[in-house]
Formats: C-alpha cells, structure tokens, sequence
C-alpha cells in the first residue's frame, strides 16, 4: 500500500501536471469505486484543480466550489499520467456527445480515467480485488469527517509523538500502523523505521522509557524523511510508475532471511493474515526469535527460540 513517502511524491508530481488545470470529465470504468452519492460525480467536473493534498493515505484533490474528489489506492491500486493519448483511450478533448459513443471496453484493471485540459489521469488496480475507493465530498468538514486521522509524524515535536503513542497501551508495529494514531505509516515503513530505532515489533508503547520513545521519534522522522528524498531522487520529473513496498534498498522489510545491512544476521519475519512483520532479531530483539502465529503453534516445542536455534 503506498504511505506517506510514496503518497507525497505523487501529490508532487500531481502538482506539476494538473494544478491549475480543469478536471473536463471523470469516467468510471468500476462500479465499486465511488462510494458517495452526494454531492454527484458531475459536480466537480468542469472545475480548475485548486490544491492537492495528503490525508492519510489519500490523495486529495481539492476543486473549485470547494469540492473535493479523494482517492484511496489501498494495496493495489496505482496512478498513470499521460499527456498525449495512447490506443484505446479517450481523449480528454473529445465533446461529450463523442465521448458517450466512444468504445467502452477497457482494460479490465482500469478502474477510472480522469480527463485533464493537458492529459489523462488513469486509475488502475492489480488481482482481482476490488478496494480502492473514491469519495466527493464538500467543504473542509466533510473532508475531515471523510477519514479521521491521527497526528502527521513529520509536523509534531517529541512530547506530542510520546503522548500519543503511549496513549494506548499497544505493540509498536500496531500503533506506529495506527491511521487514528499515526498519519499515512503502514506495514513497509513501520519495518524500516522500528530497524533503525533498534526496537522490537512487539514491545509494548507503555513500557518503553523515554530514551526509547526518542530514539523511536528521531527514527521515524529520520526514515520517512530519507525515504522520501530517494523516491524524489529517483522519479526525477517523471511520473512516479514504480511505486512499491517492496524496494531493494530496504533494510528489513520484504528481505526475510537476507542479512541484516547493519549486523549480517538473517532478517526473519512474523506473518499474519496478508501481512507481515520483518526485524532483525539481533538488533531488535536482543536474538529472541518472535513467535510466528501460525509456525509457532504447528511446531510448537520445536520452534526456535532465539537465533542460536536456527538450522
């Protein structure tokens, strides 16, 4: 799922191609997507792209009239930008009464096309899957109301992250994944920032010492900052089209039995439901190997406990 280093550098490219420029028509190629009635699609057509920006992990394009048309991508879903039309799209340019004529097959991932004065927006989504969302909404409430989010990690000092992190009494991985807690981290970067501060997945929020919750606040900000530096870096002034948690250059997340870059021990992970928990345990849990749910259980006393246990 993209999280506020990949969402940023959308909103950046965003910026450059279409603020400024009129949203002409919206076209649904997915029934599921919207997901609001009021105020209709219609309604933000025709209308100049007035602001972009981030609410979560949303993007949020902000309209004349104050409207608002939000996209979630969720796991799958990515956004491609064309500024001359390719076959079997259609032009933004086209009349109305053309464009209700026009072929409507499209590719089956295509889940909506966005037709700007100076190009076309496409949304699409991979498997079969169908959890991006969009909203239109208006006025500033609504949007607010829309996804109640919790503090921005990057624009609060150390007392704010300390209190809210100890505000709830929850393991690090869940709280820093918290969208009520924390804005716009998720699985990939709640990884690579929990391996910098050198703390376990599991440890409990309320137990930590204030040593910890700063050398947890320097890494958050530290990672998510670096991060987004090294996607502006490598976007340069294309279009972001890699966008991925799975990125070579992490530390730990997506490198399950790969060094760790920091010690060499082997990157092990936790896996639950469609997700999963990667750490070094040398560096993060003190060589205490985590009890996987499912492993654990189904080897039960033979599940190693510490890396000294590993074949």
């Amino acid at each position: 799922m993209p999280e506020l280093p990949d969402i940023t550098i959308y909103i950046e490219a965003l910026e450059k191609r279409i603020l400024g420029h009129t949203l002409e028509r919206v076209q649904l190629n997915s029934p599921f997507l919207l997901r609001t009635a009021t105020p209709p699609i219609s309604a933000i057509e025709s209308k100049k792209v007035i602001e972009l920006r981030r609410l979560g992990k949303r993007i949020c394009f902000g309209v004349e009239n104050d409207l608002w048309l939000v996209l979630h991508l969720m796991i799958a879903g990515r956004l491609h930008w064309k500024h001359s039309v390719g076959a079997g799209l259609v032009p933004a340019r086209l009349n109305r009464a053309a464009t209700r004529a026009a072929p409507t097959r499209f590719p089956k991932n295509q889940l909506a096309l966005f037709h700007f004065d100076n190009g076309l927006l496409s949304l699409t989504e991979a498997g079969t899957q169908r959890r991006a969302s969009l909203h239109i909404v208006e006025g500033q409430s609504n949007l607010t109301d829309l996804a109640r989010v919790g503090v921005e990690p990057l624009e609060i000092d150390l007392n704010d992250f300390a209190a809210t992190l100890r505000s709830e009494n929850h393991t690090l991985k869940r709280a820093l994944t918290d969208p009520r807690l924390f804005s716009g981290i998720g699985n990939a970067y709640s990884d690579e920032i929990l391996w910098q501060a050198q703390l376990s997945p599991v440890k409990l929020t309320q137990k930590m010492v204030d040593e910890e919750v700063e050398r947890l606040y320097k890494a958050t900000r530290d990672s998510l900052l670096e991060w987004i530096e090294r996607l502006r870096e490598e976007t340069g002034d294309a279009f972001p089209e890699k966008v991925t948690a799975f990125r070579k250059d992490m530390a730990v997340h997506g490198r399950y039995k790969e060094p760790c870059p920091r010690c060499g021990q082997k990157v092990q992970r936790i896996r639950y439901a469609s997700n999963e928990t990667n750490y070094c345990p040398t560096c993060q849990t003190g060589g205490k190997l985590l009890a996987d749910r499912a492993l654990s259980r189904l080897l039960r006393e033979d599940w190693p406990k510490s890396i000294d246990d590993l074949p």
